[in-house]
């Protein structure tokens, strides 16, 4: 039999911002609370964070070194590592840790993030989060009035396209791998100053580890200092699989999350979810919102259960803990 050698009220899986903000409220909250982090937050890439007020342009790992340090103020745990795979317990929760110590949960704070599945693309991954981007209002400032080409992956590429329109005024749409563009989608773009490129990219430029430009499977170059490129989002939640819980299909169409109500709860009871493991489009300030808003109804669960065992020992012939 597995022995658990440690059990908190609320494990927090995932240790980025929405994970550690729904620690700090827990811990606030006087809840006893682990939060385990695998060491792989998304953002890593980039130079700062950005739109996160007061905070905008401090470096990934700064801000995050400075949630574990308000989280362990309030006597909050944090554990490095990976978890396996999650089982329900009784009334909570077994968190099985690779390094093989389980750990026992009354309940959960699902806060992993995703994984950007990138084009494959040479030379693409090596500039992800530099001079190859997704989102206009995390990057969209650092390259605006650059000249900017969105490689076109799939249907949203033509929104994306329309977006960093408002930072640059040299936009290429590289129609790349995507469908034929509609009438209405061609007239969109004429009207907004894109031009279309048609053509597969069939590689990056990079001189003096700076992108110049993309190069055609034809062999045309087309220069450009920045690229756009749209990721496949998958949810990291594959260790829930025990307890039914899977990740599905975006609505977007961007890729997979693990859907729950606004405040993060999912369809398996104490257990809910937060930031892009959820929200695929969340960025920093919104997924520590999300993980606020989850922990706090996290606390008020389990609030009414310790009412109702309270009430249930204070009736006569009640059972006194």
């Amino acid at each position: 039999m597995v022995k658990v050698t440690e059990s908190y009220e609320v494990v927090v899986i995932g240790g980025g911002a929405a994970g550690l903000s729904g620690a700090l409220m827990l811990a606030r909250a006087r809840r006893s609370v682990l939060v385990i982090d695998g060491g792989s937050p998304r953002n890593a890439p980039a130079e700062g964070v950005h739109g996160l007020l007061a905070r905008d342009g401090m470096p990934p790992a700064e801000l995050l070194a400075r949630g574990r340090d308000e989280v362990r103020r309030y006597g909050g745990h944090l554990h490095d590592g990976q978890v396996e795979t999650v089982t329900r317990d009784g009334e909570g929760f077994l968190v099985a840790l690779a390094e093989g110590r389980p750990v026992r949960a009354a309940r959960l704070l699902v806060a992993t993030g995703l994984v950007d599945e990138l084009p494959e693309l040479p030379g693409l991954r090596e500039r992800w989060g530099r001079d190859v981007v997704h989102c206009p209002y995390c990057h969209g400032w650092e390259v605006r009035d650059q000249p900017i080409g969105v490689l076109a992956t799939g249907p949203l590429s033509v929104h994306q396209a329309l977006l960093f329109r408002q930072w640059s005024d040299d936009v290429l749409f590289l129609r790349h791998t995507a469908p034929p563009l509609t009438d209405e989608q061609a007239e969109q773009l004429a009207a907004r100053g894109v031009r279309v490129v048609e053509g597969e990219v069939a590689s990056l430029e990079v001189v003096a580890d700076r992108l110049v430009g993309v190069r055609l499977r034809d062999g045309r170059p087309v220069a450009r200092e920045v690229l756009v490129a749209a990721p496949r989002m998958m949810a990291r939640a594959g260790f829930l699989r025990a307890l039914g819980l899977r990740a599905v299909a975006h609505p977007s169409g961007a890729g997979e999350h693990v859907p729950a109500d606004p405040v993060g709860r999912t369809d398996v009871p104490g257990v809910w979810v937060a930031g892009n493991v959820t929200d695929p489009a969340a960025q920093v300030g919104a997924a520590a919102a999300a993980g606020a808003l989850a922990a706090a109804a996290i606390n008020g669960d389990l609030v009414a259960e310790e009412t109702r065992r309270a009430v249930e020992a204070a009736r006569p012939g009640g059972i006194h803990e």
